[in-house]
């Protein structure tokens, strides 16, 4: 397995941006529309909430599963016994925010939603034939107007040295949804595991963009495009002390939209949501 960043302005982009996603379950891009200073300036906004008391204003809503979740409620990763050393923040339009924070993560969201529209067109022009009529409908159209996809922000804290044995910053786990739209974080870890069992460093370059497939889109494609493997390590010859800061964005479905015979949206999320333990 070999992953390389591809040009989103070449002409070529989307027939070698979804191969890659067919033969590594990844695609990384570059020169794409996301800018690099608008990244940045939320990383440093957010790292200055996570750091402050005031995200202690902002508990999750079991409901709604927005706000601030803390260390002590992260999440074990499916087959995992360890709680992953990670805050976080689960952002939707509807949800609270920070004030201040507010319309800067609000414009980010709208833009990574759009270019995820346009890259699901890519998967959906470069299907076969055969995968495409597994589509209960255009993999765009499942998206349309859903309330569902995740903004997550994300904080792996300092490692102190006393971390529980075994416990790291993400443990192996695939995604729940169609696709994950992901600025290359502040710090390295991101790892993919290959069809021979092997860990393989996802390019970090500051800029990048990495974008992989979710449980949902395996199952509506029948299985053609894969959801991989991947985690977030405490790298070897990093410095420990840094923060990480991690910004994905879950591309959902609506709850309704059939993905395959055995699942819609929902109960496929419902489905994994318990086996997280998140609800």
């Amino acid at each position: 397995m070999k992953l390389e960043a591809i040009d989103y302005t070449a002409e070529n982009a989307a027939e070698l941006f979804v191969k890659s996603l067919r033969e590594t379950g990844f695609g990384v891009l570059k020169n794409h529309p996301i800018q690099q200073e608008s990244v940045q300036s939320i990383y440093d906004n957010w790292y200055a909430f996570f750091n402050s008391q005031e995200k202690e204003n902002f508990q999750f809503n079991v409901d709604t599963q927005d706000g601030f979740f803390p260390a002590s409620v992260s999440e074990v990763a499916k087959g995992h016994t360890k709680k992953d050393i990670k805050e976080y923040y689960h952002y939707y339009p509807t949800g609270q925010c920070p004030a201040e924070l507010k319309a800067q993560i609000q414009e980010y969201y709208d833009n990574a939603n759009t270019l995820a529209i346009e890259l699901l067109s890519w998967v959906e022009e470069y299907s076969p034939e055969e995968v495409s009529a597994l589509y209960s409908q255009s993999l765009s159209s499942m998206i349309e107007g859903s309330e569902k996809t995740l903004l997550r922000v994300l904080h792996y804290p300092p490692l102190e040295g006393d971390e529980e044995l075994g416990a790291i910053r993400a443990g192996a786990h695939e995604d729940i949804n169609l696709l994950t739209v992901l600025p290359a974080a502040n710090e390295p870890g991101l790892q993919v595991k290959t069809k021979e069992g092997d860990w393989l460093d996802v390019p970090c370059d500051f800029g990048n963009l990495i974008i992989n497939i979710g449980d949902m889109l395996q199952e509506a494609s029948g299985g053609y495009y894969p959801s991989t493997t991947h985690r977030v390590i405490n790298p070897e010859g990093a410095d420990k002390t840094k923060s990480r800061i991690s910004l994905p964005l879950f591309l959902h479905p609506k709850p309704e939209v059939v993905l395959s015979e055995r699942h819609t949206a929902n109960s496929y999320l419902m489905e994994r949501l318990r086996e997280l333990g998140v609800i």
